[in-house]
């Protein structure tokens, strides 16, 4: 596979004094039109307000710093008003209808990652405001509009025309929106911060995974995801996606080594990665990090709701399932070459502690 897969940073797309949107491009990271993946950020400023819009892409968000509020409207349902917070992680089906506000001194960020197979631009999301410059209704003449609404020509052009900002807006004066409902959280959100462990390996890492047990959702947006915290030297064994999957990851925080090896025991890529970079792991491809001193945290989503992955090293990794003499073979080696290779790993972990 001749594709690059290094690590990239996102381009603003559009923004003021309220906030801005960010985006990776699939020119600058080619895996995502080829797997058909798409990648966005949202920070807002302290009273900042993300006009409502649905987008062409299943999506799932997570909050990456700081608290706020969504608005989440379902398909012929109700408004949920949900508080979230740093750590929130937040399944979006098809024709979800949202909006975002922050009403904190600390800037609100989501990250957004989804399938883009349905979309029209492939690695790209593309969002339909409701309200706005940009708007929906601005493209219909106000004959449309006023029998759609049964309104007046003059509140038609009010309505439609009095909101000058784009995607986001700087809310002043007495403008109070709803306040979130705690039931509204339910089968809504989950914080992978607080959520119990999937895995917990001391001195390795921690692991939260987000399926459709935890969070139903991610069943009809088709992803599954998990963040990731590798302690300080720690080592995440190498594997892969075995159920043809994607894996893309975003870096939450610190920084550390990765290495990808693929067809032909080829290695694609090999670099250091940091807080705001994002890389994709191709189909079948094995993937280990290393953390920096300070640690590594990443979030990623994975193309299937209930993701199995292979290790190959640790107690459950496919080595230990083989026959020696099957190793033997396969290596090359004596028995006592191979009676030393299985006698190694022997704790049933994916993340390895640094050598003392």
């Amino acid at each position: 596979m001749d594709i690059d897969l290094s690590p990239q940073l996102p381009k603003k797309v559009y923004g003021a004094n309220g906030g801005s949107y960010y985006a990776w491009s699939p020119s600058d990271l080619p895996m995502l039109h080829q797997g058909n993946i798409g990648a966005a950020k949202l920070a807002l400023n302290k009273n900042a307000f993300a006009l409502p819009r649905y987008s062409d892409s299943s999506k799932v968000a997570y909050v990456l710093q700081g608290s706020g509020v969504a608005g989440i409207v379902l398909p012929e349902s109700e408004e949920k008003v949900v508080a979230i917070k740093k750590g929130d992680a937040l399944a979006l089906p098809f024709g979800v209808v949202t909006w975002w506000y922050n009403k904190e001194e600390t800037e609100l960020v989501v990250l957004f990652l989804g399938d883009t197979s349905k979309a029209h631009k492939a690695g790209e999301f593309t969002d339909f405001f409701l309200t706005g410059s940009n708007g929906i209704f601005t493209g219909f003449s106000t004959e449309f509009v006023g029998r759609a609404w049964d309104l007046e020509e003059s509140h038609v052009k009010t309505l439609v025309g009095k909101q000058p900002a784009k995607g986001i807006v700087q809310l002043e004066g007495n403008i109070s929106l709803p306040d979130p409902k705690p039931e509204h959280r339910n089968g809504m959100a989950l914080n992978c911060e607080e959520a119990p462990l999937d895995v917990d390996i001391k001195g390795g890492g921690r692991v939260v995974v987000l399926n459709t047990k935890n969070l139903p959702l991610v069943g009809e947006v088709g992803l599954g995801a998990d963040l990731v915290r590798l302690d300080g030297r720690a080592m995440c064994s190498p594997g892969f996606s075995c159920d043809s999957a994607l894996q893309v990851t975003y870096i939450v925080r610190g920084s550390g080594r990765v290495q990808v090896v693929g067809v032909d025991g080829r290695r694609v890529l090999e670099t250091t990665v940091k807080a705001g970079n994002l890389f994709i792991v191709p189909r079948f491809f094995v993937v280990s990090k290393i953390a920096d001193p300070d640690g590594l945290e990443w979030f990623s989503i994975i193309t299937t709701p209930n993701p199995i992955f292979t290790h190959l090293a640790g107690s459950s990794s496919v080595w230990k399932a083989l026959s020696p003499s099957v190793l033997q073979a396969a290596f090359n080696v004596d028995p006592e070459v191979e009676q030393l290779f299985r006698s190694k790993r022997t704790a049933d972990a994916i993340f390895f502690p640094p050598p003392n």
